[in-house]
């Protein structure tokens, strides 16, 4: 039996558990997944207790995705590009780093909403640690143009920048305009805006000119349930179709359940199952 976990700081409200142990009933896996609260101040020190007693791998929630990805001993491109690791896979003293954010939400954007991101405009909604996790991912899905904003412009800016000179971007820059811009200077409808920013979290509602929004946008929260309803509120009532992150929980989960098992797990059908349950319990 082999043991993982979700580490982070809270993590008491976390999905992954529920989520990883139906991935290993669906696919014949002996895995136990628990919740591990790491204090704030000893994110390392609690990594290096949970791999000494015989963990072979975790999720990394808030705040400790930078502390994750510097861990390491050998990274992903996904996580090179991000600076940061949500998936850590151990084999002795070896950390294999990994961030599967951004493909969880492509692929629940393309697969599981039906949406294609190709040729499309897209507008991402921060520049912290999620934001940097899905731009490579967002990226490579082929849209025409994608605006970075954020509250401190500067952070934006730099994210981009470092996107932009990253050797496997260049290709996909070919194609697309990527920028970080001004709030204030926003040229008006995108196809796709993508919250990534901690507004949700906070309680705090999200002041967006809606006029960004094209008829029929889709308007995505990466936090899920009560956290995301102001935003779903927002964008159904400017004609957007509003879509929280559960699905991108569940894909992002699938990813690294791959990178530790090299098994991919159903996810459509994992995710239709918590929706229904969502629905049964609303």
């Amino acid at each position: 039996m082999d043991h993982y976990c979700v580490l982070g700081n809270p993590v008491e409200h976390s999905k992954s558990p529920g989520i990883h142990a139906r991935f290993a009933e669906l696919t014949g896996q002996a895995i136990t997944y628990t919740k591990l609260l790491a204090p704030l101040d000893d994110f390392s020190g609690t990594l290096q207790r949970w791999i000494a007693g015989g963990g072979r791998g975790c999720n990394v929630t808030v705040p400790f995705k930078f502390e994750a990805f510097q861990q390491a001993t050998t990274t992903t491109e996904r996580a090179q590009l991000a600076q940061a690791a949500n998936t850590l896979r151990f084999d002795g003293t070896h950390i294999a780093a990994d961030n599967t954010d951004g493909v969880g939400l492509v692929n629940d954007i393309q697969h599981n909403a039906g949406i294609s991101l190709a040729g499309r405009d897209l507008l991402l909604l921060g520049a912290g640690g999620a934001a940097a996790g899905v731009l490579g991912p967002l990226l490579a899905a082929g849209p025409r143009r994608l605006v970075v904003v954020n509250r401190t412009h500067a952070r934006a800016a730099e994210l981009v920048a470092r996107h932009a000179a990253h050797p496997s971007v260049q290709h996909l820059l070919q194609k697309t305009e990527l920028l970080a811009q001004e709030q204030q200077g926003l040229e008006a409808n995108f196809d796709v805006i993508i919250n990534a920013t901690a507004s949700s979290l906070s309680g705090v509602a999200i002041t967006l000119d809606p006029r960004l929004l094209k008829p029929g946008a889709l308007a995505y929260d990466m936090m899920y349930g009560a956290a995301a309803q102001g935003f779903a509120d927002w964008a159904r009532a400017h004609g957007a179709v509003p879509r929280d992150g559960l699905g991108m929980l569940v894909e992002q989960a699938a990813e690294a359940f791959l990178f530790w098992r090299g098994v991919r797990p159903p996810s459509a059908q994992v995710l239709q199952e918590m929706r229904q349950a969502q629905k049964a319990h609303a």
